[in-house]
């Protein structure tokens, strides 16, 4: 969302005022750190110490041996510390304070419940010999952390990382002792809004459309014995043809003269495989596609095998088999997912939660938001200005809704004070993360820039979108969301998609002469349940309605306009702000607590797959 109303913008405006009503959380409960919750959803009391998110975090990179636990979480209580940014880590030091990870630390499931600029993590690891038997490596990784974090094993610095969206690993094995427990130390720097670095909406003082900091360790981490050379990720690739996957993979370790072999099921049953150098791609001829979407979200499942020498790296992994583009439909430019027009009916998913901020207490909650997604009739996710752990991908491509993947935005207002080091960052981390998830079939599309969000120029749009086609071309890219405002205002004329913010909207753009047109933001119908917001946050009189009724009926005509005049027009899309409420924002079709359904769900699917049948027409 944006930052000012205008006239076919959508942000919350400061002219307009807010309303003086505060609105009390009365739905609160009390954490395993005895800390009461501000706001409790249904799983707030289920995470304690023993059980912080135990699933294997990384279900397209998974290892055969995790059948006979072959993996260690890390998740769970570590000690911590503030720090001022100038201190030594603390090695060999017990410190007073414990967290629970992967929460962020300004959540209250952490048990910190404050920010801090610095801070140091410690914990002791007993890793089982078996782990280094036969030549084995110790892999330690992270799902993420923000901002920057550097790593140390008994006092040796194994990894150093900048970018608070992307995963990393380090092989620990040379830091490790003979004997005793294994101390690792994490130092992180979080600066939030106080430097220009990606970071969505995480501000240090949350206020209307901006919302509570996501600081340190906010995803799982774990330890996990493997080769000297191994798999540190596959990317499976559909062909034009929908016949084939084009897999290429990335190694840790010698890559000289390692061979890669891969085997495609369907149901269990072998439909295809191939083998060569592990150093070029691979080709994997599928026997009677079976094709991905929403309607059927089929995914094959793999076995790779890398070898080098005498030893053996065996993964598994999943993909779907499909395609996006861009093509002339009935004269006009409409997106088409495996070769037939489809109309992309989405949501606004921001991915906050009041328990875990940034991380969701379970993964049970981190499935919930998407199923509900699909249950509500639509067909799209657009995740916005932030990037998510690995299984919360794993569920959009398993339930079946495709997804716009928004950069996380540099600080708002900081356009015209970036530096040339920080424009390369930004670049730099884009580049990161689209590396990162462009092996997920849900992704179908990037978004650079929200409305001008750190966007430094009308041509750095234009400047992002080219080079994340050339680092994709499998996937469409809406150069920037909401070209007619706000920020750096100027359509950049660039990607596959012209994108228009309205509210209460829809906006009805139309397509141009080399891309596609869609609503990437309306809707915004607010609806405060009393004691199911976030405490102290004042009610935005804008797009507010008196009733469920009333949202109900709002919501119906809203989406009607897109069936009825939308796509005639030739539109492929739309964004409906937004799922669940957040924070000082009441426009969710459910309470930021997950617990209270605002809308009638018949009557929504019924107009929502209205519309995406109507625009499923040539």
């Amino acid at each position: 969302m944006m930052g000012k109303f205008y006239v076919r913008c959508a942000c919350i405006s400061m002219a307009l005022g807010f309303a003086l009503v505060a609105m009390a959380a009365t739905d609160q409960a009390t954490v395993w750190s005895g800390k009461m919750a501000p706001l409790a959803t249904p799983w707030t009391a289920d995470v304690s110490p023993s059980n912080a998110l135990p699933d294997y975090p990384r279900p397209q990179l998974a290892r055969p041996s995790l059948e006979h636990p072959q993996w260690i979480s890390l998740n769970g209580l570590w000690q911590f510390a503030p720090s001022d940014g100038q201190s030594a880590p603390p090695f060999g030091q017990t410190l007073k304070e414990k967290v629970l990870v992967p929460y962020p630390i300004e959540s209250v499931l952490s048990g910190v419940q404050k920010h801090s600029d610095f801070m140091f993590y410690r914990r002791l690891v007993d890793i089982p010999a078996a782990f280094t038997a036969h030549g084995q490596h110790v892999q330690l990784n992270f799902g993420a952390v923000d901002n920057d974090a550097t790593v140390y094993v008994n006092g040796k610095q194994v990894a150093q990382h900048t970018g608070g969206y992307t995963s990393f690993s380090a092989d620990i094995t040379s830091a490790l002792r003979t004997h005793a427990p294994q101390e690792i130390v994490v130092a992180v720097h979080a600066p939030v809004d106080g430097a220009n670095v990606m970071i969505g909406k995480q501000r240090l003082k949350p206020d209307g459309i901006f919302y509570t900091a996501a600081s340190g360790i906010w995803q799982s981490v774990w330890l996990e014995p493997v080769p000297a050379t191994s798999l540190s990720q596959l990317t499976f690739t559909s062909a034009r043809s929908l016949d084939a996957f084009d897999v290429t993979a990335k190694l840790q370790g010698r890559s000289d003269g390692a061979t890669l072999h891969v085997v495609a099921y369907a149901d269990g049953k072998k439909v295809g495989e191939a083998s060569g150098s592990a150093s070029e791609p691979l080709h994997v001829a599928i026997a009677h596609p079976h094709l991905w979407s929403p309607q059927d979200p089929f995914l094959y499942t793999f076995k790779a095998t890398l070898t080098q020498g005498e030893q053996h790296d065996e993964v598994t992994s999943y993909a779907g088999l499909r395609t996006i583009a861009i093509e002339k439909v009935g004269g006009r430019n409409r997106i088409v997912l495996n070769g037939k027009p489809t109309f992309l009916l989405a949501t606004l998913d921001q991915g906050y939660w009041p328990d875990g901020i940034y991380t969701a207490p379970t993964d049970a909650a981190l499935k919930f938001d998407i199923q509900k997604t699909k249950d509500l009739g639509f067909n799209t996710i657009r995740k916005h200005i932030k990037v998510e752990p690995a299984r919360w991908y794993y569920w959009t491509d398993r339930i079946g809704l495709m997804v716009w993947q928004d950069m996380p935005a540099l600080p708002t207002g900081s356009n015209d004070k970036l530096s040339d080091a920080d424009k390369a960052n930004f670049r730099a981390d884009v580049t990161a993360i689209v590396n990162q998830l462009k092996g997920e079939t849900s992704i179908i599309g990037w978004i650079p820039f929200n409305e001008g969000w750190g966007q430094w120029s009308i041509p750095a749009a234009a400047e992002l979108a080219a080079q994340i086609k050339q680092l994709d071309p499998s996937r469409l890219v809406d150069a920037r969301s909401g070209a007619n405002c706000c920020d750096t205002k100027g359509d950049p004329h660039a990607g596959d998609v012209y994108d228009v913010h309205e509210y209460q909207g829809p906006g009805l753009p139309s397509p141009d002469a080399a891309r596609a047109a869609i609503d990437g933001e309306h809707g915004g119908l607010t609806l405060g349940i009393p004691g199911h917001v976030w405490p102290n946050t004042p009610i935005n009189p804008y797009g507010a309605v008196k009733d469920r009724d009333a949202l109900n009926a709002g919501y119906v005509a809203n989406t009607a306009v897109l069936r009825d005049k939308g796509v005639p027009k030739g539109m492929s899309g739309s964004v409906y702000t937004q799922i669940t409420d957040v924070e000082g924002e009441h426009n969710g079709l459910y309470t930021y607590d997950r617990k209270i359904e605002k809308v009638d769900e018949a009557k929504v699917r019924a107009i929502n797959e209205a519309t995406i049948r109507a625009g499923a027409q040539p």
